[in-house]
């Protein structure tokens, strides 16, 4: 699918933009893979490492629309992945949060149009579904946008859908690298802000094929939702450092015990498949598929039962210490 196109990726020095230049390139032989994001020193470490003819660099930042519209110029696909991420700077700086959650996804959204892009597909969170925190609050904002971008698109073929999935083993920023830290320092003990907290679970690779498998899937307005274990935050601990101390610090500002991906006041939306779930949109479509049980590669999906609830507390699966071990292996590979 993606041979001899061109690929743009916002956000591309991330840990998400990374892993995903390196599957492309693996896998494909695209005309262009164009990375976008706002660091000079990140891109210059990037281009040691995938400096295939194919690639290209391009300084910018989504808030800016202008150069947005510029950088999608001649191109197929675009993933979406810039963001603020962190859950606490985003309580304690909200409008740059908003400036670039929302204001950036709009960007995205009107230079895909504008440049006739064919499909889209921006990168959500748990922390969208019920959100609490400022950074859900914008994500959650964020999908809405690109739902509704398929009633905009007019006589434009450009078809926008939406990847939500759980915490990223490894992530920068994420508590395994944070543990792993503290262990190598030779902590006597490990924070733990609550002791019922659970989060789902997904390592870059998996997040990766998923989005890349939902170019093939999607119509346009779907929520696609993997089907990933869960993990309890103090079994992540004693399976990383068995046996040390876990101190109890309280939860962060805009912190959730659970994370919910799929909200029980959608299950009248949601359909199940085989590996994952899809939210279908709450508006309805006029000029383009608005029938989500049969996707893209033709696999078919059911209705899930009124009130069905996609939450990492009351998950089906739960990764055992052996299985938390096997996903941070993974995870570095």
């Amino acid at each position: 699918m993606f041979n001899d196109k061109s690929i743009l990726i916002t956000g591309g020095t991330g840990s998400f933009g990374k892993k995903y230049v390196q599957t492309l390139l693996s896998r494909y032989t695209p005309k262009r893979v164009i990375v976008f994001s706002r660091d000079e020193l990140k891109q210059y470490e990037m281009q040691q490492d995938f400096n295939q003819p194919c690639m290209r660099y391009f300084l910018g930042d989504v808030r800016d629309a202008a150069r947005m519209e510029q950088a999608m110029r001649g191109v197929d696909y675009v993933i979406h992945a810039a963001a603020l991420k962190q859950v606490p700077a985003a309580e304690y700086n909200p409008m740059e949060c908003i400036k670039t959650n929302i204001n950036g996804a709009e960007n995205v959204i009107k230079a895909a149009l504008a440049n006739d892009v064919e499909k889209v597909i921006a990168l959500s969170t748990d922390k969208a579904a019920n959100p609490i925190n400022l950074y859900g609050a914008t994500k959650l904002a964020s999908d809405k946008l690109f739902v509704a971008a398929n009633n905009m698109a007019g006589g434009h073929p450009t078809r926008f859908a939406v990847v939500r999935y759980g915490n990223v083993v490894g992530s920068r920023g994420s508590v395994v690298p944070f543990f792993r830290k503290k262990i190598a320092e030779g902590a006597e003990s490990l924070p733990i802000t609550d002791e019922r907290m659970t989060r789902f679970w997904i390592t870059l690779q998996e997040g990766v094929d998923f989005v890349l498998k939902n170019f093939e899937r999607m119509y346009g307005g779907e929520i696609f939702v993997p089907k990933i274990p869960s993990v309890r935050i103090t079994d992540l601990a004693e399976a990383m450092a068995p046996g040390v101390k876990q101190d109890i610090i309280g939860i962060r500002p805009g912190e959730k015990l659970h994370e919910i991906m799929c909200p029980a006041d959608d299950s009248h939306l949601t359909l199940e498949f085989e590996d994952h779930y899809v939210i279908q949109p709450t508006i309805t479509f006029t000029s383009s598929q608005n029938d989500f049980q049969v996707n893209g590669l033709g696999e078919k999906g059911a209705p899930v039962p009124q009130g069905f609830e996609y939450n990492s507390g009351i998950n089906e699966h739960f990764l055992d210490h052996d299985e938390i071990l096997d996903f941070n292996r993974r995870a570095d590979a």
